[in-house]
């Protein structure tokens, strides 16, 4: 269970609504499939994976063989009903993670690492106790962002058809489609439904932004992470280069609403940050941990706040987590979301996929953090209002003295730079 690019082992899972059908998930590589299974070899081939590789070895105390044989003494007319079977006997797991993808899903999960999207920018999973279908984040500057959508908003209805026992294979294929057209989700936001009428667009993803920014605390290196994507270590070590140029005197990096992606992603970048350290282990059913560290090539170590909410999910708790238990940051912000599981994607026979939860993950001082988040050492809880205004109605005013979260990270940061009592061409 070595987490490493050429295996692409994900510990986010997010359903991203567009023509890319997940993020966060990884796919262990594969030849192009010699020949289609048939209809019933397709179901044992997805039931024999899981049996393998599934993180709980009770199934979630289902009988799992017992589930082998009620599939396989079905009669299987052609893929589609396979697809239908499958999908209920992964059902029967409770694992809203583990999931099944037909062929054009699959593909269209596998583009969504590079960074172009077409759809409406919002990240989703399923709920694991009330299986209600909720945002994790919408994606900076995409349609879904534009028209209000919030984490933690739960979807009621798509285009009038409740979600109610929907899970989120059938909530993608009704949100996706073709750039241009409109769809219209009903949310329920603090009890309350609420709707919205999106129209689909094609989406360039730039995962990082960054800005030097004269402050009270001094000059600092503001890094904005929307998306841990294949190009997303690149683009940060691009950042972090011309802000060392820039000479800046601390940073804040910025990880609310990043609602997770490449495993790999997270560590590479955690590794731009950290000169030595554990960054993340993973622990399967047999307890077997595998431990990714820091390698000693940190870009910089001057002083570093990272900014953190509720839509700070998975990949981006990777990351806030090792910085966290390194004491090489502190987190400012709001309790994350609370996703620590990794999922494994396969390609199976046909060219249909099936992610699975194959791990959790730990925070370098063991912590699992799913369902619960990464708590921030310094909490700043913005209210419905608070997070309307500053992400919809005056966006301007984000990374600004104007945004509380912000303006406490630079109130922070200025301590920390002061502590140092180093000068700026004494940092690295």
């Amino acid at each position: 269970m070595v987490i490493t690019k050429s295996r692409l082992v994900l510990g986010a899972t997010a359903v991203t609504l567009s023509t890319i059908a997940v993020t966060s998930l990884g796919i262990h590589s594969r030849g192009q499939a010699l020949f289609k299974a048939s209809p019933k070899e397709l179901v044992d081939e997805v039931w024999q994976i899981v049996q393998r590789q599934y993180v709980d070895g009770t199934f979630n105390q289902v009988d799992w063989l017992a589930v082998r044989t009620e599939y396989l003494n079905k009669s299987y007319s052609n893929q589609q009903d396979a697809y239908t079977s499958i999908r209920e006997m992964l059902k029967k797991l409770d694992d809203p993670y583990t999931r099944f993808m037909d062929p054009d899903e699959f593909k269209n999960m596998q583009v969504d690492t590079s960074g172009e999207l077409t759809g409406i920018g919002i990240t989703i999973s399923q709920d694991e106790e009330t299986k209600r279908i909720v945002v994790i984040s919408p994606i900076d500057d995409t349609p879904a962002f534009k028209a209000g959508i919030l984490a933690k908003d739960v979807i009621i209805k798509i285009d009038g058809k409740t979600t109610e026992g929907m899970d989120t294979n059938e909530a993608v294929s009704l949100i996706r489609g073709e750039p241009g057209s409109k769809i219209k989700l009903t949310i329920e936001r603090d009890g309350r439904p609420k709707e919205f009428q999106i129209t689909r667009a094609r989406i360039e993803i730039h995962p990082v932004k960054y800005s030097s920014q004269q402050t009270p605390a001094g000059k600092l290196g503001y890094v904005r992470l929307n998306q841990f994507s294949a190009n997303a270590s690149g683009e940060m070590q691009s950042a972090i280069r011309d802000l060392e140029r820039q000479r800046v005197e601390g940073y804040i990096l910025d990880l609310r609403r990043n609602p997770g992606g490449l495993l790999y992603s997270s560590v590479e970048i955690a590794r731009m940050w950290l000169d030595r350290g554990t960054i993340v282990s993973t622990v399967d059913r047999k307890g077997e941990q595998e431990r990714e560290v820091a390698r000693g090539r940190a870009l910089t170590n001057k002083p570093l706040v990272v900014l953190v909410d509720e839509g700070s999910a998975s990949a981006s708790e990777i990351l806030s987590g090792a910085l966290q238990d390194n004491k090489r940051a502190v987190l400012v912000g709001a309790t994350t979301f609370g996703k620590g599981l990794v999922q494994s994607v396969r390609p199976l026979e046909d060219g249909s996929g099936l992610a699975v939860t194959i791990a959790k993950y730990l925070t370098p001082k063991g912590t699992d953090i799913n369902k619960h988040g990464v708590e921030p050492d310094v909490t700043v809880k913005l209210s419905e209002e608070q997070l309307e205004q500053l992400w919809l109605k005056e966006r301007d005013k984000l990374a600004t003295l104007a945004d509380p979260q912000f303006a406490k990270a630079v109130e922070v940061l200025g301590k920390e730079i002061a502590a140092t009592g180093m000068t700026t061409s004494e940092r690295k």
